[in-house]
């Protein structure tokens, strides 16, 4: 018998293994990008450390950034084709669905994907390319605020820095953040992402072979809290700014 590995261009089985493995891998970012992240209620000085302690490193970042770019495309791209296998093994659909087992976030997880990946694509043009973001500047003459984009303040005087020479994530995290729209664009991709996880955490293990009735209900539950951490640690941030609890030093 194959294995799934030697399965995985040709069949359903192989797709859902190597879904599986790079879900897994994307669950761990998920929690450590998070983590890291909560650097935020730490203050300035914790967050800009944070961040500064990343690229400082730059040969393993980079080589984390494009292995994750490759788990990423590859899970997407196996989820795409198993759910073009699923269709093709029933080309005519059922006049009447019954769904007995199978639950919401089950039968939308191609979709809520697709949306994650949006996100993804917003979040990096928001924080990683600065495109999104915006920054107050204030006019000298008339003291009037307008923000404008990041990115170009960055082109015209040079990424903006703490009283320690790092450039200050935390200030642009706070001026993203102070955005309604964006804030609630973060709290729904987010809200997704818990529910995508809810079914998905659970099902990477029986794709991989741990699928013993007796450890189901824990894997059900243990998906379930996971996706709710994930859910409120990433949604209090942008609340948290939104709200003015975190930021007041910022002006």
């Amino acid at each position: 018998m194959n294995a799934p590995l030697t399965l995985a261009p040709r069949s359903s089985l192989g797709s859902k293994f190597l879904m599986a493995l790079t879900g897994l891998g994307l669950t761990g970012f998920v929690i450590a990008h998070m983590l890291g992240n909560l650097q935020l209620f730490a203050g300035r000085d914790a967050l800009n450390a944070y961040a500064k302690a990343l690229k400082d490193m730059p040969l393993l970042l980079w080589t984390a950034r494009l292995g994750l770019l490759a788990i990423f495309v590859a899970h997407i791209v196996y989820g795409v084709r198993l759910w073009l296998l699923n269709r093709a093994a029933r080309p005519v659909p059922y006049h009447l669905k019954t769904y007995r087992e199978a639950t919401l976030a089950s039968r939308t997880m191609l979709w809520t994907g697709l949306v994650i990946l949006a996100f993804v694509l917003f979040h990096l043009a928001h924080y990683t390319f600065g495109v999104v973001a915006r920054a107050p500047v204030k006019d000298l003459t008339t003291g009037h605020v307008q923000y404008k984009d990041y990115h170009d303040l960055q082109q015209m005087y040079g990424p903006a820095l703490d009283r320690k020479s790092r450039q200050d994530v935390y200030d642009m995290t706070i001026y993203g953040f102070r955005d309604p729209i964006v804030s609630l664009t973060y709290v729904v991709a987010m809200a997704l992402l818990a529910f995508h996880l809810s079914h998905g955490f659970q099902s990477l293990f029986q794709s991989l072979g741990v699928n013993h009735p007796r450890w189901a209900p824990l894997l059900k539950v243990s998906s379930l809290a996971l996706a709710a951490v994930i859910f409120v640690g990433n949604s209090s941030m942008p609340l948290a700014v939104l709200f003015g609890l975190v930021g007041g030093d910022v002006e």
